[in-house]
Parts: C-alpha cells; sequence; structure tokens
C-alpha cells in the first residue's frame, strides 16, 4: 500500500473541503471565518498541524466550527482500538474535517459531518488505513420536509457505491448518535461509518468524497428555508435545553472526541463543536402535543425517512 500517496491525496482533498464548506457558510451568513492555522511543538505526544476555522455571533449561525487537523503519534489511542485490538501500540498517522454548526434561529438544525482517514503503522508489518466519517441533523423544532430532504441527500451520495451501503450506515448512524444513558436520539440520524475500506482504498476514499461533497446539497436547502422564521422566548429556551443534550453525546460518547483527547490532540480545536450558549433543567416535561413535546415523539425515534 503506497500509503504517503494515499495520504497526500486525502489531504488535498481535506483541505479543498474546508474551504468550500466555509465559504458556503459565508456566502450566507456574511460573516468571515476565523482561520487559526496551528502547529504542535516539538517534543510533544501528537506531532502534526492543522487549520481551524471559527465563525461566532453571526446573524445565520451562532457558532460555526470547521476545523482540518492532520496528526501523527506513537501508538493509537485506545477509542482507535476498541474494534481492531490487534493495532493496539501502532504508530499512526490521521487526518480529517471535522464541523459543527450551531444556528441561531431554533428553527434551524444542527448539523455535524466528519470524514478523516486513520493509517496505523504495525511494528513488522505493513500499513493498515481505513476511512470513517458521516453526518447528522439535530433539529430543535423538527420538519418531515426536512428530515427526508436530509437523508436522501445522503443516501444519493453512498448509492453508486452499493446499494447496501445506505441502510447500513444509516442504522449505524442511529445505533451511535444516542445519549444512552438518557435512552435518546440525539437527532433524526443522517449515516454514519467508521473502519472502512471494503471497496479497495481508491473506491473507498471516492465514498468518502461524495460523503463529504454531500455536506452543503443536504443541509444549506434547510437553512435557507427556516432561517427567516420568526420565534420567541420559548423557542429560544427550548433550543438552549436541547443543547444540552448534544454537549452530552459529545464528551459522553462521540469516538473523535475522544480518540483527540486520549491522543494528546489540541483541546481547543477539539472543543469547537461545543454550541456558545445552552442550558439544562431538571427532569424538564412539555406539554403533550406541543411542538417541544413532539421532538421527541416523531423526530428523535429511529424511522426510515426515505
Amino acid at each position: 500500500m503506497n500509503t504517503s500517496f494515499e495520504l497526500g491525496t486525502v489531504k488535498n482533498y481535506l483541505v479543498g473541503l474546508q474551504s468550500r464548506i466555509t465559504g458556503a457558510l459565508t456566502d450566507i451568513d456574511g460573516t468571515p471565518f476565523l482561520v487559526d492555522a496551528w502547529q504542535k511543538e516539538p517534543g510533544e505526544k501528537l506531532q502534526g498541524n492543522g487549520i481551524t476555522q471559527i465563525l461566532e455571533g453571526g446573524p445565520v449561525f451562532e457558532r460555526a466550527g470547521c476545523g482540518f487537523s492532520h496528526v501523527s503519534g506513537p501508538q493509537l489511542p485506545p477509542s482507535a482500538t476498541q474494534h481492531r485490538p490487534e493495532l493496539a501500540g501502532s504508530a499512526f498517522e490521521a487526518m480529517g474535517v471535522s464541523l459543527v454548526f450551531h444556528p441561531r434561529n431554533p428553527y434551524v438544525p444542527t448539523v455535524h459531518m466528519n470524514v478523516r482517514m486513520i493509517a496505523a503503522k504495525p511494528e513488522g508489518k505493513a500499513p493498515v488505513a481505513w476511512f470513517g466519517g458521516g453526518m447528522d441533523l439535530t433539529p430543535y423544532y423538527g420538519f418531515d420536509e426536512d428530515a427526508v430532504h436530509f437523508h436522501q441527500t445522503c443516501k444519493d451520495a453512498l448509492t453508486p457505491f452499493g446499494e447496501g451501503l445506505h441502510p447500513r450506515f444509516k442504522t449505524w448512524c442511529d445505533d451511535y448518535f444516542c445519549n444512552k444513558h438518557r435512552h435518546e436520539q440525539r437527532g433524526v440520524g443522517g449515516i454514519f461509518f467508521d473502519d472502512f475500506s471494503e471497496l479497495g482504498m481508491a473506491p473507498s476514499f471516492a465514498m468518502l468524497q461524495s460523503v463529504g461533497d454531500a455536506l452543503l446539497p443536504a443541509y444549506m436547502p434547510i437553512v435557507q428555508r427556516r432561517k427567516d422564521m420568526p420565534y420567541g422566548e420559548r423557542e429560544r429556551d427550548f433550543q438552549l435545553y436541547r443543547r444540552g443534550r448534544y454537549v452530552e453525546f459529545n464528551l459522553v460518547w462521540d469516538r473523535g472526541t475522544h480518540f483527540g483527547l486520549q491522543s494528546g490532540g489540541r483541546t481547543e480545536s477539539i472543543l469547537l463543536s461545543m454550541p456558545p450558549e445552552v442550558r439544562w433543567s431538571y427532569q424538564r416535561q412539555d406539554e403533550p402535543g406541543s411542538p417541544e413535546a413532539r421532538l421527541l415523539s416523531h423526530f428523535l425515534v429511529p424511522k426510515d425517512w426515505v
């Protein structure tokens, strides 16, 4: 496996993807991203560099973070080897683009996407590489047409690579993006995959590109539909409350967050997914039949949207 060639090709794609996505958000929000290029210091546990881009306080997006990182380390962290125990102790190289966009208007859903490649270098053996990632949608006030559009776009991105991939990755997403301590889905799902190279490296990378390229057509039409809808304190209060569930998932369950922190990654960049404002309520109960109650009963349950 020509790892150096593959890593260079993947890196060029990821850097370009980050640029395209942040450019599209600036176009709709009118606020430029802060661009923070960083480099790990010599002697640190992890080596590498990246570009963290962050938009804060915009009229459409209250906080939008989109980061690229390319790092290497002497030993894969536990979060990366829980399904690949034979690679425990291996040196590794990893790169990816990760984003979370927190909108200001409660009728606009939060979106998350990550696309990544990891190459492990077990001692005395050939390198092993794989891809992972996906995207998912987290509404506060759900709309069926938005959920259908998002899932259909995800399905269309995967169909050229095999009819069985979408139902498999959709179920994987539902299983993964779940606050298991609350027995509650984080959102309406999307697609998720990890440890993936079964198509061969070149076709698997092509699939990764298709997923990355699908983020803007999956999400931006929803933003355009919802960003100017009127809302009041009730909707804002519920949005902040539901953001608390987002924080819980990212800190308790998310493998990407754990990978970054366990490997000695750059904390400020790893936690760019955190919302700027959030609220918790003790045993909150919403009125039956209300839009807030319907979020849990209709949208935060796994279902086939397409």
